[in-house]
């Protein structure tokens, strides 16, 4: 994907300006934001001709020829449902904005039809007991668990074949027989999946030392009961945009507070709040990696991934953080599973 950000211009600037942008980014688009990033309009080559037809001052500022409230897409909407939007309003750039309003990608119907292979390696770390499912995953793996008819790990896989991606590696303990059955190399995905057969645990990073391929490209590293409608063009060009040794994916969870919380002082009450809701930025278990920081992981050894990031701080390599905004479910307890499944096929099918 291009640096979308280079298509970002203020309103005030000149129409000469957003012609700059539209010639020198390749994008046909010049997206008009105020200085906090929120989106106002747009500009397109189509608009640039039939300004100049009319002979407009190409000093004149941006804001008097641009196109105001354009479509969108919005975070969580799926390539499908993007692309049915841009053929049912015949345009080619669709800007992506949070819930703020605020522009945090680009879309272009060129990039959303050219599937391109990557050559990045996923490791999908498939290894767990699902404790806290038991009794369903005495005779199951919790991989293989299904939300809307299909195993997790099934959707995990498919969803990053829909993104180019496709050699794979499986970390796979408990009830490994299970998974590699029904995923077998992958040629059924037409993808490669090969296995890392944890004799004893490591963690969501030590088993990352067993891998046998080398790569010069980032990883991605992804718990594999996990359900969420990530971007992960967006995740891969923010993780090089930053130039970035390690990201790690966060989100926002939030719970309330079952009593009233009264604040003192000297014995005094000086304000009561019933139930507060307290937030948090919590891991999201999803990960890119560059190849050296494999060398940091001690082999054979226990080694969580928290783990991993506090040795890249001590290191000063100064890892980043991307903040998911996108559906997110970590499937971790039966009503957690109870709840994908009643979603799945809103967001998922």
């Amino acid at each position: 994907m291009k640096d979308w950000r280079k298509t970002l211009i203020l309103p005030g600037k000149k129409i000469i300006d957003a012609i700059r942008i539209i010639d020198n980014e390749a994008l046909q688009i010049a997206v008009i934001v105020d200085e906090n990033h929120r989106l106002l309009g747009v500009v397109t080559d189509g608009d640039i001709r039939r300004a100049l037809l009319t002979e407009v001052n190409l000093h004149s500022e941006i804001r008097s020829i641009m196109t105001k409230n354009p479509h969108t897409a919005r975070m969580g909407e799926n390539r499908k449902q993007i692309l049915n939007k841009m053929k049912n309003h015949a345009i080619h750039q669709l800007p992506l904005v949070n819930e703020f309003g605020q522009v945090v990608g680009l879309y272009t119907l060129d990039e959303l039809t050219r599937i391109q292979p990557r050559d990045n390696i996923v490791v999908l770390m498939a290894g767990g007991l699902g404790s806290r499912l038991m009794p369903l995953t005495n005779g199951c793996p919790k991989p293989l668990l299904k939300v809307g008819g299909k195993p997790i790990l099934e959707i995990i896989l498919e969803n990053f074949i829909d993104y180019g991606f496709n050699r794979f590696y499986f970390c796979i303990n408990y009830k490994a027989e299970m998974i590699k059955e029904h995923f077998g190399d992958g040629s059924l995905w037409g993808v490669d999946i090969q296995y890392i057969h944890e004799e004893k645990r490591l963690g969501t990073a030590g088993a990352l030392s067993l891998l046998p391929d080398k790569t010069k490209e980032p990883l991605v590293v992804m718990n594999g009961d996990l359900l969420t409608k990530i971007d992960l063009q967006l995740l891969l060009d923010f993780h090089v945009q930053r130039k970035a040794t390690a990201t790690m994916c966060i989100r926002e969870y939030e719970y309330p507070l079952p009593y009233g919380v009264v604040k003192l002082k000297d014995d005094i009450i000086v304000g009561l709040k019933e139930k507060p809701v307290q937030r948090h930025l919590i891991n999201a278990g999803v990960y890119v990696l560059n190849p050296e920081v494999l060398d940091l992981i001690p082999e054979h050894t226990f080694f969580d991934m928290n783990q991993l990031f506090d040795e890249l701080l001590v290191k000063g390599h100064n890892p980043v953080a991307y903040q998911i905004r996108e559906y997110w479910m970590d499937i971790g307890r039966i009503s957690d599973l109870e709840i994908a499944n009643a979603e799945y096929h809103k967001l998922f099918a």
